[in-house]
């Protein structure tokens, strides 16, 4: 095409840089959901937006201001360690029912 001179759109994807993920800003999981599974407990499910999260951390739900202990983290039915920014997890808390959150 004699009238654009700019890069192809495959060129001009190529060029993005991915940007970094914000894991030095406070925690944010918006939770979509809770589930209460036997023999495990309450598990709230969400996608991590900021910060990172590990077993054992504790965290404040809001608005409702209940504290609860993380157990467990899973993603994709396998444990894992920490999630950070992107993760879609799923997390075992100890001291809150289904309906407290």
């Amino acid at each position: 095409m004699d009238w654009f001179d700019g890069p192809t759109f495959i060129s001009a994807l190529d060029s993005f840089e991915v940007p970094e993920k914000p894991i030095d800003k406070p925690l944010r999981i918006p939770v979509q959901d809770v589930y209460s599974i036997k023999g495990v407990g309450t598990v709230p499910v969400g996608r991590v937006e900021t910060g990172k999260v590990k077993s054992g951390d504790e965290l404040i739900f809001m608005p409702s201001g209940n504290k609860a202990e993380i157990k467990s983290i899973e993603m994709h039915h396998e444990e894992i360690p920490e999630a950070e920014p992107g993760d879609n997890i799923g997390f075992n808390v100890r001291g809150l029912s289904r309906d407290e959150i």
